[in-house]
C-alpha cells in the first residue's frame, strides 16, 4: 500500500511539474506580442478618445494603419479595450462611453 501511494505522489508531482513548465514556455514564446498589444491598445484607446475636430467615429482603416496590425488584431484589440462598431455604418469605431448602445 505504501508503494501505491509513493507512487501516486511521483506521478501527482510529476504532472504538476509539466504543466507547470508548459504555462512557463507558452509564458515567455507569448510575452513579446503581449507588450506589443499593450502598447497598441493604449494607441488605440487615445486615438478613439480623441478623435479630429468634428469627427465622432475613426476608421477601422485609419486605426489598423497607425497601430501597424492586420483588421482582425486591431478588431481584437477594440474589444477588448472596450470600444465598439458603428450599427449603421461599416467598419468605424468608439468608445462604449462615449457612445453607448441604446
Amino acid at each position: 500500500m505504501a508503494d501505491f501511494i509513493m507512487g501516486f505522489i511521483g506521478v501527482f508531482i510529476g504532472a504538476i511539474v509539466s504543466l507547470g513548465s508548459i504555462w512557463f514556455k507558452h509564458y515567455l514564446d507569448t510575452k513579446n506580442q503581449r507588450a506589443l498589444d499593450d502598447l497598441r491598445k493604449a494607441d488605440l484607446k487615445h486615438l478613439l478618445e480623441n478623435p479630429p475636430p468634428g469627427k465622432e467615429w475613426r476608421k477601422l482603416e485609419t486605426l489598423a494603419r497607425i497601430v501597424g496590425a492586420d483588421h482582425a488584431t486591431t478588431t481584437r484589440l477594440l474589444v477588448e479595450i472596450g470600444a465598439r462598431g458603428n450599427e449603421a455604418e461599416n467598419d468605424v469605431w468608439a468608445m462604449k462611453s462615449d457612445k453607448p448602445l441604446n
